[in-house]
């Protein structure tokens, strides 16, 4: 009965959490099939701990996270990451489709480790030690990442700052 009550909540947590999970995966890695095997591995590790874990939400996260930098880290080792002119189209949001437009082709430009701590420190909100931990970095690797991707953002689209100036302006 243990077991059969562990699988439906486990199906009940893939079935609502799997979308946002999908999201931040997508976030992580730009590319959408990548994370779709990104929350996979990640199900699938917390489906072999579901009955022993305290907070399935935390541990899923993290799977991603950890998984996501071990791939950048594989990834380094084998070829540099090249950049291109116009990155490949991908799905946009329904928010304000121009800033999603051009937010999204600034973030694949960033260098994956840079992409994963402003997703982290400000898609999810997370504080600095909080990311550092995530990632399994210092936290002087967080705050010097935070600083170089902020400043390539600014450098890549300049046009993202003059359209949350006028979205300030729209909602003031």
């Amino acid at each position: 009965m243990t077991r059969e009550r562990d699988e439906r909540s486990f199906d009940e947590f893939v079935r609502v959490r799997t979308a946002a999970l999908a999201r931040v995966a997508y976030l992580l890695t730009g590319d959408r099939h990548h994370a779709e095997d990104l929350v996979q591995t990640a199900l699938a590790r917390a489906a072999v701990r579901w009955a022993r874990l305290d907070d399935p939400e935390a541990y899923v996260r993290r799977v991603l996270y950890t998984q996501a930098v071990s791939w950048w880290r594989v990834q380094r080792r084998r070829r540099r990451e090249v950049l291109v002119e116009f990155p490949p189209d991908r799905p946009t949001g329904q928010d304000d489709p121009d800033l999603r437009i051009l937010l999204e082709n600034a973030l694949a430009r960033l260098t994956r480790k840079q992409r994963a701590v402003l997703i982290l420190r400000f898609y999810e909100d997370r504080s600095e030690s909080e990311t550092a931990h995530l990632l399994s970095v210092g936290l002087g690797t967080v705050k010097s990442q935070t600083r170089h991707a902020l400043r390539r953002l600014r450098e890549l689209a300049p046009e993202i700052g003059e359209l949350l100036a006028e979205a300030e302006e729209v909602d003031a």
